[in-house]
């Protein structure tokens, strides 16, 4: 059911939206700011947009926080990110909790700290029976290395002689997936005006409607999400048949 604050001038929500975050290191670059300074700004706006997507009736809310590639980055700016990280999971959990939410992390997390890792343990489980949103966070996480670890499992399976090649489908792929237990996206959100998906949910976006906006992930507002939700609604979503 629809949330019923859902304002009138908003069709109703898409059942579940994926963003790419982009935008922050060009947002503090353009005032003068450390990179630092964006995320920071960045961190607020995840937590406007997590509370607009529970007001405006969203049920699976996924946002790509840090990739793969990511950690080729400046290892400066990474010891920001994961302090962010930290800072988040100890304070946030709380509030997100109250708020029906329910925290998933999906992603290589052998990469991460092992601090990290048990917070992050804490939060999915401290807030597993919470159902007013899914909030999925994709950290150290890579499309590409995804469906890589569903086909070795499979493989191993095959090779166990527990399953048989031609038993393998597209369920029992997705079943493979680290979004095994969530919606395929209704809708893909990309800031900053760039026009790419960056090896994020391949194949969970095989229908996905994309949206670009211009504005940098820092001032990503709840007009924004509403504007992207008024788009997506103008869109006929035919997967693949001809118009009724």
């Amino acid at each position: 059911m629809r949330s019923s604050r859902l304002s009138a001038h908003v069709p109703a929500s898409p059942f579940h939206v994926a963003i790419i975050m982009d935008g922050n290191g060009r947002w503090a670059m353009a005032r003068g700011l450390p990179r630092a300074v964006g995320h920071e700004h960045g961190a607020e706006a995840v937590r406007r947009t997590v509370q607009a997507a529970s007001d405006l009736g969203i049920r699976y809310l996924t946002l790509f926080g840090f990739s793969s590639e990511n950690w080729r980055r400046p290892a400066a700016e990474i010891q920001d990110l994961m302090g962010l990280l930290r800072l988040y999971l100890r304070h946030k959990v709380t509030e997100l909790h109250k708020a029906g939410v329910r925290l998933r992390i999906i992603g290589d997390r052998e990469r991460l700290a092992l601090d990290i890792a048990t917070l992050i343990d804490y939060a999915e489980a401290r807030t597993a029976a919470n159902t007013r949103l899914t909030l999925t966070v994709a950290l150290s996480y890579g499309a590409r290395q995804e469906i890589v670890q569903a086909a070795r499992l499979l493989a191993k399976t095959v090779l166990s002689g527990n399953l048989q090649p031609e038993e393998i489908d597209e369920p029992l792929v997705a079943a493979h997936l680290f979004t095994a237990d969530i919606p395929d996206p209704d809708l893909l959100i990309r800031t900053s005006g760039e026009q790419r998906i960056s090896n994020f949910l391949l194949w969970q976006m095989a229908y996905t409607e994309l949206i670009f906006v211009e504005t940098l992930w820092p001032d990503f507002s709840r007009t924004d999400l509403e504007q992207a939700i008024r788009e997506f609604h103008r869109r006929e979503r035919r997967y693949g048949a001809v118009s009724s």
